[in-house]
């Protein structure tokens, strides 16, 4: 059977860095076909090529087995090519339905626009999916989940031939993922060639048919989804042995460091108390929309909240102040990095040292070379994948876009580290890095609050798991008393997993 989509030999540079080299790829109509490699293996760059970003340097690029070459995005759409994208990327200031429809607006007589024509196909696009989403309101303040689910209906709208999903449930919940996954079915039955590229294992083995590994740029290794194992992929991944994904140190915790006291936002969260001692990993669970990543924003200072206190060291911390934050000692990687985490136009080494700035000056004035070593430390110790410390932020893969976030936090050298998804999008080698620096972080007397949607890094990585429920608190569940069914019960606002 001829492939709808196929590379071959492909290979592309940007000046000294060899992003891919013999790439090759084959999608087939009706298949669910995952694509996998750590950060940095050129996933994102090959992904670019299908969807006419970039232009390969050199081998064959076919459709229906006809070689072709995009001049860009549109071209690729036209020819039947959709990609949904890691990140979001949509206008905050225009509507979901004109997001969904930039650019190829429906029109009547006229040419005037038909905005109720655009609006029943966007009901229509968000039945299939499962998913109510009010066609009006605008992009800005969307929740991570709710803009992916735009982008995925944007992609939809085009009723393409093949589907590109670069980490698509990155951000959902559960049981947005189910729904997504009836979709993807559903397409994939009807004869779309889907690619499907995820660090989450359990979602390629149930969704996928095939799997294609890359590593360094190159391909690794294809093979039927039935005669593979997790542990075989992850070799073909990494090169090597991952000894444990969840390295946890047993650290005797001390005096309480974190203490959150009645904590509430009124629509948001509501009586929320609890501790994080030294040498604690907390952490906090629960499904999207519960109100934690609320209230980490309300700790840290960037929102206000109703009443409540939050105390460092036993000081109280003013609200409202992310620089009083700072100053005692708190630190917070939060859940969307390109929004909240870094500022893309400037370079790895300004963003990695952005909250040190003033200790690294010397009478107002940033000292360069005092900025590129202590970059330098943290980009070497979390194994940045980069041409130059001084290239922009924005031109580095997702996963190494979250270790940059990770490195600007950890050189304030926190007594309080909050991290919000700390490996969302992150490749399994370097989730058992992050998980290996957290748990160093804790023996080394930093309290960590944790905030993490993938139960396995919450039982595997938590000396104690906070679960929250519709903006409140319902358990605190020990380490050796937590599991998937206790968390579970919880979050879902059972009683039985409290006790």
């Amino acid at each position: 059977m001829l492939p709808v989509l196929a590379l071959r030999n492909v290979d592309k540079s940007f000046g000294p860095v060899v992003a891919l080299s013999d790439a090759r790829l084959e999608l087939f109509a009706g298949e669910a076909h995952a694509l996998v490699g750590e950060n940095g293996a050129g996933k994102s760059t090959l992904v670019k090529i299908l969807a006419g970003v970039h232009t390969a340097d050199a081998g064959e690029f076919l459709l229906d087995g006809k070689s072709v070459t995009f001049g860009g995005p549109a071209a690729a759409r036209a020819a039947g090519i959709a990609v949904i994208y890691q990140e979001p990327t949509l206008f905050p200031d225009l509507s979901v339905t004109e997001n969904i429809f930039m650019g190829r607006q429906l029109l009547k007589r006229l040419r005037r626009i038909d905005s109720a024509a655009m609006r029943e196909r966007v009901d229509e696009l968000f039945a299939r999916l499962g998913v109510r989403i009010d066609p009006d309101r605008p992009a800005r303040g969307l929740s991570i989940a709710d803009q992916q689910l735009v982008e995925i209906a944007k992609a939809l709208s085009f009723d393409a031939r093949v589907l590109v999903m670069d980490e698509p449930t990155a951000a959902l919940s559960g049981v947005e993922v189910d729904r997504l996954f009836a979709v993807v079915r559903t397409l994939r039955d009807s004869g779309v060639a889907i690619l499907f590229i995820s660090h989450r294992f359990d979602e390629v083995f149930a969704l996928c048919q095939r799997v294609t590994v890359m590593r360094d740029g190159r391909w690794i290794t294809t093979g039927e989804i039935g005669e593979l194992t997790v542990d075989g992929v992850v070799r073909a991944m990494v090169g090597r042995e991952v000894a444990t994904l969840f390295p946890k140190v047993h650290t005797e915790p001390g005096d309480v460091r974190l203490e959150v006291d009645g904590l509430t936002r009124q629509g948001y969260f509501g009586d929320v108390s609890f501790t994080v001692r030294s040498g604690e990993i907390v952490a906090l669970a629960g499904l999207v929309g519960a109100g934690r990543s609320e209230v980490a924003r309300a700790i840290f200072g960037i929102d206000r909240y109703d009443a409540g206190r939050v105390r460092i060291d036993g000081q109280r911390l003013a609200p409202g102040n992310p620089s009083a934050a700072i100053a005692a000692g708190l630190a917070l990687v939060p859940e969307d990095r390109r929004q909240q985490g870094l500022v893309m136009e400037l370079s790895i080494e300004r963003n990695a040292t952005l909250p040190r700035r003033w200790a690294l000056s010397r009478l107002g004035l940033l000292l360069g070379g005092s900025e590129r070593r202590a970059a330098a430390r943290w980009a070497k110790r979390l194994q940045v994948k980069a041409a130059r410390n001084t290239d922009p932020v924005s031109t580095l893969s997702g996963g190494n876009q979250q270790k940059v976030v990770l490195a600007k936090w950890l050189s304030t050298e926190p007594r309080v580290l909050i991290v919000d998804e700390p490996t969302r999008g992150i490749d399994i080698g370097t989730k058992a890095e992050v998980h290996r620096l957290l748990s160093q972080l804790a023996s080394e007397g930093v309290a960590v609050l944790m905030i993490s949607s993938e139960l396995p890094e919450v039982l595997g990585m938590a000396d104690r798991v906070l679960v929250m429920h519709d903006g409140r608190l319902v358990a605190d569940i020990a380490r050796g008393r937590a599991d998937e069914e206790s968390v579970m019960f919880a979050a879902t606002g059972q009683r039985k997993a409290a006790g």
